[in-house]
C-alpha cells in the first residue's frame, strides 16, 4: 500500500492511499491469486482518532478477475490485511474498540461514550455490532447452577450458570429432563450441580452427569423453609386461639383484635359495614342476589360476595395468595450449596 497524502484540518484528519497494482491478490471467493485488474475504486474507512480529531482514509482499491474458471466470482475486490474487511467501513481497530464498548455500557451509553472518542456512531449501530460479536466458548463449570424461571404467563425456561464465577453459560425454553440431561452429556467434567427441589431437574442430572454431587443453594433451602414454616401453621390456625391468655388477665389487646378495630375505624371498613348491613336486610326478605344488585347499582358478584358473607370483617379480610400453577412440585432440600444460582 503506498499513502499519497495526509490532510491534518480543525475537524479530520484525511489519509489518501492506494495500493500497489503489481502485487497479486488472493480471490475472497477461491483464494485464487490474480493481478488481472478489472477497475479501480475509492474505499472511504473510518479508523481510530489522532490527536483528538477523527481519522479518514480514502483508500483506491482494485476490482480484480478471478483467473480460476470454476469459482463462481467473476471479480472480486482486493483486501489489505489489517486495515479492511469485506463489507466493513471501519478499520479492525476500530470496530474492536466499537465492540468493546458496546459490551460495557451497551446501546447509548456506548454511543456517548464513543462520541467522546471521535467516533459519531447511533445506538443503534452500536447494538447492531454488538449483536455482531461472537459469544465466548462454553467452559464446563465443575459447580453447575440449574433454575428456572418465568418468562411470560406459565411458559418457564432453564437457565445454567458456572455457581463458581456466577456467570451464565445458556439457557432454552422449556425444563424437561430430557434437554438437561442432553446438554450434560455434551459437556461432561460436572462434579457438582446445585438446584432446587424439582424432580425434573434431579432426573435429568441423574442421566447426564451420574456421578455429580446434587445440593442446594441457600435461596432454595430458605425458600423450602418458609414454604414448610407456613404450611404448618395453615394446618394447625385452629390450635392458635387455645394458646392465647385468658381475657381477664391484664396483658395487651391481642393483635387480630387491634387489627380488627383499626380496619372498622378505616374508611374502607365504614363502607364495607355499611354495604353488608344494607345486602343482608334486602336478602333477608327474600330477594335474589341480582335484584338487590340492581337496587344497590353494585356487580351480582359483588352483591353476592356480601350476601354469602357471615360478618362484614370476611369481606375486608383478603384471600391468601394462590400457588403459581407453573412451577413444579418442590422436594426437601438436602445439601447446602455454594450460593444462590
Amino acid at each position: 500500500m503506498q499513502v499519497l497524502s495526509v490532510d491534518v484540518s480543525d475537524a479530520v484528519v484525511a489519509v489518501r492511499a492506494r495500493t500497489r497494482s503489481g502485487a497479486p491478490a488472493g480471490c475472497t471467493g477461491c483464494g485464487h491469486l490474480s493481478q488481472w485488474c478489472h477497475s479501480r475504486y475509492i474505499r472511504r474507512l473510518a479508523d481510530v482518532a489522532l490527536g483528538g480529531r477523527p481519522v479518514r482514509i480514502d483508500l483506491s482499491v482494485r476490482r480484480l478477475y478471478c483467473e480460476n474458471s470454476v469459482c463462481p466470482k467473476a471479480t472480486f475486490a482486493e483486501q489489505v490485511p489489517g486495515l479492511t474487511v469485506r463489507c466493513q467501513r471501519r478499520t479492525p481497530p476500530l470496530q474492536r474498540l466499537v465492540e468493546d464498548v458496546g459490551v460495557v455500557p451497551a446501546g447509548r451509553g456506548g454511543a456517548r461514550m464513543l462520541r467522546i472518542l471521535e467516533v459519531t456512531l447511533s445506538r443503534c449501530t452500536v447494538l447492531s455490532q454488538l449483536m455482531r460479536v461472537p459469544l465466548p466458548p462454553v467452559e464446563t463449570p465443575r459447580v453447575l447452577g440449574v433454575d428456572d424461571f418465568a418468562l411470560y404467563g406459565d411458559t418457564y425456561a432453564t437457565l445454567l450458570v458456572d455457581a463458581t464465577t456466577r456467570l451464565p453459560l445458556t439457557l432454552w425454553e422449556g425444563r424437561g429432563a430430557e434437554q438437561l440431561s442432553q446438554w450434560l452429556r455434551e459437556h461432561p467434567g460436572v462434579e457438582v450441580a446445585c438446584r432446587d427441589g424439582s424432580l425434573t431437574y434431579r432426573q435429568g442430572i441423574n442421566a447426564g452427569a451420574p456421578d455429580a454431587v446434587q445440593v442446594s443453594d441457600r435461596f432454595h433451602l430458605w425458600q423450602g423453609l418458609s414454604h414448610r414454616v407456613q404450611d404448618i401453621a395453615s394446618a394447625h390456625r385452629s390450635c392458635l386461639p387455645a394458646a392465647l391468655p385468658p381475657a381477664d388477665e391484664t396483658s395487651p389487646a391481642p393483635v387480630e383484635e387491634a387489627t380488627e378495630n383499626t380496619a372498622a375505624a378505616s374508611r374502607a371498613g365504614r363502607h364495607a359495614r355499611r354495604l353488608f348491613e344494607a345486602v343482608h336486610a334486602l336478602t333477608g326478605t327474600g330477594r335474589s342476589h341480582s335484584s338487590v344488585a340492581r337496587q344497590l347499582g353494585l356487580d351480582r358478584r359483588t352483591a353476592s360476595k356480601y350476601a354469602r358473607a357471615r360478618t362484614w370483617e370476611e369481606v375486608m379480610r383478603r384471600p391468601p395468595r394462590k400457588p403459581s400453577t407453573g412451577p413444579l412440585p418442590r422436594l426437601p432440600a438436602t445439601t447446602l450449596g455454594r450460593g444462590r444460582t
